[in-house]
């Protein structure tokens, strides 16, 4: 009934014209030039090997039709079950089976005598009356003259005309009227009216030229039965005569459009022929009157598409929003993985309505459009869920706007946040199964946001003056901020970790989870070796790895951060794994397609290719696929809730406890910033790197080389390091190996010493430097070990001895902290860094010294935590 109210109101005040002026529409876009005229006549023949509604089986040259929805025909099909049971894959069946010829009878054949009469479905090509005449003369055992000499002295006979049935366009074969295919529909339907004609009609009339006649019990249901049997399906053929114009021209411009989609569902010819006979039967006037209920699941996902493509012909956006719901093509938009149409039909206010197409159609035309339906779908939901409670509280159901007033927004945001509290269902809002939405923090941040933001700019912009809202009313609403209780991600723990790689448990999830072999398994350790996320390897191309100079490589795209064909070094491993899945995906091409993919082709296919709304191989799976089934198979394990990722998280944090440091964890898993790989980094924080900076000793230049200059040897608390960094962070500034100390360089001013800083007091070492300091340690044991004579090797000894002694001094620093492993793991300043571009630009002190003045305010501000779709998508 809803469907209806909103394609209704179309031309209401000239119902007389309303289908009409619909099919003068239709008519003048199938005769324009971009129509394409497969689709034009009212027989519609698809050529072989179309790309949508392909109907031929997929064996190379095989010209016979699929059957029973298989992509093979019936003969095929018989043998590849045999050969299945022998271990013979699919691709390998169909790349060795050879092509059949189509089988006599598949099509109309005119007879080679009689050009009026039908072939009798015979390989010789003659009409009934020739096939009789043929066969006396072989029994006659003249053998004189040859078929092609008996042919040639043949005299044609006259024809019957075409086939009674309305929709038939065939040739009757015999005097009764009707086609050999509808005369045994006609046999098998049970003769209705009794339609008849002597056994000896050919002696007695038609030899000598007379008509024949044909008896009838009950003319007038002869006569019904012909002008309601359906067509007779001839491979690759829709009949759509027999249809109402208005229905007609529907189907027409929906057959066509659907070939227009990026991502097509396929539409099996058995549905649509089921769709026209539905119509046929019920003398539907038009698709907008279809009664989805009669028709079966796929035909009627057929009717449903055709009428989506149709709201985008019969409405302007102006007359949609008169009908309560909004097109996002209208706007040029169209959503990934979302069809245009947006229901706005649950509102009931109709002023309220109207604001949120405004705002929603304003939204869709600036440059700000969003990228996904997220923000479409909030302020659907939020201003259905406020209209159902003004028609439930306010005064004449809320559609009086100048009546509303402070009380009720507040008794509105009262009531969400106790169906928050008390996990109540939604007043209006219902899941996918029809039952009520639950209540949740998410959902009422996103409803008090929304609705804020639709409120706020009613206000800004004059609907609210226009409207007589009340501004008390609309200042009311609150700003939830972000999707509060939304909880940053952790690493996995060990034991989850090693549940979620044990190869019993990925064999589980291959065998139970994904039994078609789609990629479920391969999709999982890709992501958890490399790091990247869920949609970087969905989405991974099928020439996604490669050797480079002997080094295995992955190829990916960073979308999230516009970071397009980005290469990784993989594992021997995984490469093999991938290599694996590279000749499952061409194999399963092969199987459906029939041939193998050719070079260029290859580029463009999907190594994880979904077979839905897909029909050249380039589409992925999405992630509602590969979350439908990682989630019940980490609940099947008991071990708690975990998601994807996750595992980015573990793989981040694992790599900062083996010494790589933030910018190569940035750079590597592909963020955007320093701040957003903190989200990642967790089991090491930044509170350890301030304390192994701030840990001192005396540098070698010093009297007393590796005396402890700042903590103590005793365990520091959390509270502790804090404040040891704080309180040291703005008297030193870093300097090659260590910290400078001397004020006045620390302030901003020139070294006196022209930056000696390895022979100066005011030099200190710190633990963030432990190891550059032991790799210089062994640079001068080997210096000296390859000393010419012994005076030299003593020379460079006592040398690097303050130096030796100031390394010493900090290892025994950080051993009494409790630091010295993580020291050693924490492999901040590596030789080789000084090289990187991090190193290498320099900034003056007293600009350092500012910006420090500044660092509380800095740490003071909100941040929001790292929200990537992928760990809460479907």
């Amino acid at each position: 009934m809803r469907r209806q109210e909103y394609l209704r109101p179309l031309f209401a005040e000239r119902a007389d014209r309303l289908g009409r002026d619909r099919l003068e529409i239709l008519t003048t876009l199938i005769a324009g030039p971009s129509f394409d005229p497969v689709f034009r006549p009212d027989i519609i023949a698809i050529p072989r090997g179309h790309a949508i509604y392909r109907w031929e089986c997929v064996v190379q040259g095989c010209e016979r039709t699929r059957t029973g929805g298989s992509d093979l025909c019936t003969e095929h099909q018989r043998h590849w079950a045999k050969d299945s049971e022998h271990g013979v894959g699919r691709a390998a069946f169909i790349a060795a089976a050879q092509g059949l010829d189509r089988r006599v009878g598949t099509e109309e054949t005119i007879c080679r005598i009689c050009p009026e009469r039908p072939a009798a479905g015979n390989d010789r090509g003659l009409c009934l009356r020739h096939v009789s005449r043929w066969a006396a003369r072989r029994a006659e055992g003249d053998d004189g003259d040859s078929f092609a000499a008996w042919v040639s002295g043949e005299q044609a006979c006259p024809g019957y005309g075409r086939c009674g049935v309305l929709v038939c366009p065939n040739l009757a074969d015999s005097p009764l009227g009707l086609c050999a295919w509808h005369g045994s529909r006609y046999r098998r339907d049970g003769q209705p009216g009794d339609a008849a004609i002597t056994s000896s009609w050919w002696q007695q009339y038609e030899r000598f030229g007379k008509a024949v006649p044909i008896g009838y019990a009950d003319r007038a249901a002869f006569r019904h039965w012909c002008a309601t049997a359906p067509a007779q399906p001839w491979p690759g053929q829709i009949n759509l005569r027999g249809l109402r114009p208005l229905v007609r021209a529907e189907i027409q411009w929906g057959l066509f459009v659907h070939t227009r989609r990026t991502r097509p569902s396929r539409w099996d010819i058995g549905r649509i022929r089921s769709l026209v006979a539905i119509c046929r039967k019920l003398e539907v006037d038009s698709l907008v009157d279809f009664d989805f209920e009669l028709a079966a699941g796929g035909s009627a996902a057929i009717a449903k598409e055709i009428l989506h493509e149709l709201r985008l012909v019969y409405f302007t956006p102006e007359q949609a929003k008169d009908a309560g719901f909004l097109e996002t093509e209208h706007f040029g938009v169209l959503f990934p993985q979302r069809l245009s149409h947006v229901d706005l039909t649950g509102i009931p206010q109709r002023w309220l309505r109207d604001l949120t197409w405004e705002h929603l159609a304003d939204l869709l035309r600036s440059p700000r459009c969003p990228r996904t339906a997220s923000p479409v779908d909030d302020l659907r939901r939020a201003a259905v869920e406020l209209g159902a409670f003004l028609e439930l509280d306010a005064p004449g159901g809320g559609h009086d706007p100048a009546l509303l007033r402070e009380g009720h927004a507040r008794r509105f945001v009262a009531d969400q946040r106790r169906r928050e509290r008390e996990g109540l269902p939604s007043l209006a809002v219902k899941r996918m199964d029809g039952t009520a939405s639950i209540v949740t923090t998410v959902t009422r941040s996103v409803v008090f946001n929304a609705a804020r933001k639709l409120m706020r700019e009613a206000l800004d912009n004059g609907a609210a003056e226009r409207l007589g809202l009340d501004r008390e009313f609309i200042i009311v609403f609150p700003s939830a901020g972000a999707a509060t209780g939304r909880t940053a991600r952790r690493p996995f723990p060990d034991q989850v970790a090693r549940a979620l790689a044990e190869e019993a448990n990925l064999a589980e999830l291959a065998a139970t989870y994904d039994a078609s072999d789609n990629g479920m398994r391969d999709i999982w350790e890709t992501t958890v070796i490399t790091g990247r996320r869920i949609g970087e390897v969905i989405n991974a191309r099928w020439d996604c790895i490669g050797r480079y100079g002997g080094l295995a490589m992955f190829w990916h795209d960073q979308t999230k951060v516009g970071n397009y064909d980005a290469a990784i070094r993989i594992p021997e491993r995984l490469y093999r794994i991938l290599a694996e899945r590279q000749r499952k995906t061409l194999d399963r091409f092969t199987a459906r397609y029939g041939y193998r993919p050719t070079g260029a082709q290859r580029a463009e296919l999907a190594l994880f290719p979904t077979t839905y709304r897909s029909h050249d191989g380039t589409a992925s799976l999405t992630h509602q696929w590969f979350y439908s089934r990682f989630r019940p198979w980490v609940d099947a394990m008991d071990l708690g809730h975990y998601v994807p990722h996750q595992a980015r998280h573990t793989l981040a944090t694992s790599l900062l406890r083996h010494g790589a440091t933030l910018t190569h964890i940035r750079r590597y898993l592909g963020q955007v910033s320093d701040r957003m790989a903190e989200h990642y980094v967790h089991l090491t924080s930044t509170d350890l790197e301030d304390v192994l900076q701030h840990v001192w000793v005396a540098g070698p230049g010093t009297a007393q080389p590796g005396e402890l200059l700042a903590g103590d040897a005793t365990p520091l608390t959390r509270q502790q390091a804090q404040a040891l960094a704080i309180d040291l962070a703005r008297r030193s500034t870093p300097a090659e190996g260590g910290f400078c100390t001397f004020q006045p360089v620390v302030d901003g001013g020139t070294c006196p010493w022209n930056l000696d800083c390895h022979n100066c007091d005011k030099f200190v070492l710190s633990g963030a430097d432990l190891l550059y300091w032991r790799r210089k340690r062994e640079q001068w044991r080997l210096l000296a070990e390859g000393a010419p004579d012994d005076a030299t090797a003593d020379y460079l000894h006592r040398h690097f001895e303050p130096t030796a002694r100031a390394i010493d001094g900090l290892e025994k620093a950080l051993a009494g902290l409790g630091l010295l492993d993580d020291a050693l793991a924490l492999d901040l300043r590596k030789p080789q860094d000084y090289f990187h571009r991090v190193w290498s630009t320099a900034f003056r002190a007293t600009d350092l010294a500012d910006a420090g003045n500044d660092k509380e305010s800095e740490h003071n501000e909100c941040t929001t935590e790292d929200t990537d779709p992928e760990q809460d998508v479907a």
